[in-house]
């Protein structure tokens, strides 16, 4: 479908970009799902969610414990971020962060 862009008035130019535009952005939206589709489920093959795959191991992962509770093995810490107050606690009570590692 040839154009003889000669023969357009400047309105109809502009509107003929306008429409190209738009057909543009449509073509990158829909492409980008399909994409999205193809990967979410190249994921699913291997048994995760593509979030999974993206993040590591998970939304907010936040890695392998490196410090128990002696007296509540269940909680841990991952030795990141804020100090649980078990851990302030036993550190205030003579203890050392070796004494607390897993």
């Amino acid at each position: 479908m040839p154009i003889d862009l000669e023969q357009l008035s400047k309105d109809e130019l502009q509107k003929l970009k306008a429409d190209v535009d738009k057909a543009l952005k449509t073509i990158d939206t829909r492409r980008r799902a399909e994409a999205k589709r193809a990967a979410e489920q190249a994921a699913k093959e291997f048994g995760f969610s593509l979030e999974e795959v993206l993040t590591g191991g998970g939304k907010g992962s936040k890695g392998a414990p490196k410090y128990a509770n002696p007296a509540d093995p269940a909680q841990t810490w991952t030795g990141r971020g804020r100090k649980p107050n078990w851990i302030i606690d036993a550190l205030k009570s003579g203890k050392s962060l070796d004494d607390l590692t897993i």
